[in-house]
């Protein structure tokens, strides 16, 4: 099943396999990356509104890190924050398709940004590897990737967690987190980000170059002059890294209206888990059941 893309493992020479259930999305459905046909493509679009409301609305599974060129010298950023710092202290890194721009490929609609854009890190990279999913990469490499990531206007979207297993460099044209989050006639109240840009439109030049980027639709012209909808803005800083006159900068968000980042992958699917329960009864019930039968404290 693990060799299938159906089950995840964890295998090293020290000590036997172990095994886990993955998600659908993001897991399962991203492990099929390289046997899509046009038909499965059309049922995961049949099913992906029902899905995404329980996929990502409980606990996001991605969070967004701004790219490099964004950050001023004096804006206070975290270690997990910086996406140069998360990927420096990976020992292992792999290079992956895009599930999303694969399956707008096969149906003749991709946007034609970069294929190779999901990075993959540790022991998700060892299954990666083992399934043959993506290729291993050296830093240098990965930080290549990044670069033509912020050229190509991708929003950074690494695990949301301190410590993380992927970055995805993603799309609003192509992306299906990305897709449901702007639907969402609020987008910035869905993502985990630490950051929001503000805008001077005295100082703007009326370029129009941050209107083209934006993946959310959170910027337009009006008179020529910058106009950000900040309840549309996720933080992902590409609006600021290319804004000739600096009419557009990142700040950081209050503490207040920032969400809580788990530390691992471990205890962000305990965070999901958790709040499914209180969302749902009936799983809350049968959480309860398993608790008293095996003793196991879940929270």
């Amino acid at each position: 099943m693990s060799r299938r893309g159906l089950i995840f493992s964890i295998e090293t020479p020290d000590r036997p396999p172990v095994f886990m259930a993955a998600q659908f999305v993001v897991g399962i459905w991203e492990y099929h990356v390289k046997d899509l046909d046009i038909e499965l493509i059309k049922d995961m679009e049949r099913y992906i509104p029902y899905l995404a409301k329980d996929a990502f609305d409980y606990v996001p599974q991605l969070r967004v890190v701004p790219v490099k060129k964004s950050i001023r010298a004096e804006t206070r950023i975290l270690p997990y924050e910086n996406v140069e710092e998360l990927v420096r202290e990976q020992k292992k890194i792999l290079v992956a398709p895009c599930i999303c721009r694969r399956e707008h490929e096969i149906k003749g609609k991709w946007c034609g940004r970069m294929m190779e854009a999901c990075l993959i890190f540790g022991w998700a990279a060892d299954y990666y590897e083992r399934n043959g999913l993506g290729r291993k990469i050296t830093l240098e490499e990965t930080l290549d990737i990044l670069k033509r990531a912020e050229e190509e206007a991708l929003v950074l979207q690494p695990s949301n967690s301190e410590k993380i297993v992927n970055i995805c460099c993603c799309c609003g044209d192509c992306c299906q987190v990305l897709l449901h989050i702007k639907r969402h006639p609020a987008p910035a109240s869905m993502v985990s980000s630490p950051f929001i840009a503000s805008a001077d439109p005295d100082i703007c030049e009326g370029c129009g170059t941050c209107v083209e980027r934006c993946q959310m639709d959170a910027i337009t012209l009006e008179d020529e002059k910058v106009k950000l909808d900040r309840t549309r803005c996720i933080g992902c800083g590409l609006c600021v890294s290319t804004c000739p006159s600096g009419a557009l900068k990142l700040e950081r968000k209050p503490e207040s209206e920032q969400k809580p980042l788990p530390k691992n992958p471990r205890e962000q699917y305990m965070w999901r888990l958790k709040a499914r329960a209180e969302a749902n009864a009936e799983l809350r019930e049968k959480l309860e059941r398993l608790k008293k039968i095996e003793g196991i404290e879940l929270f």
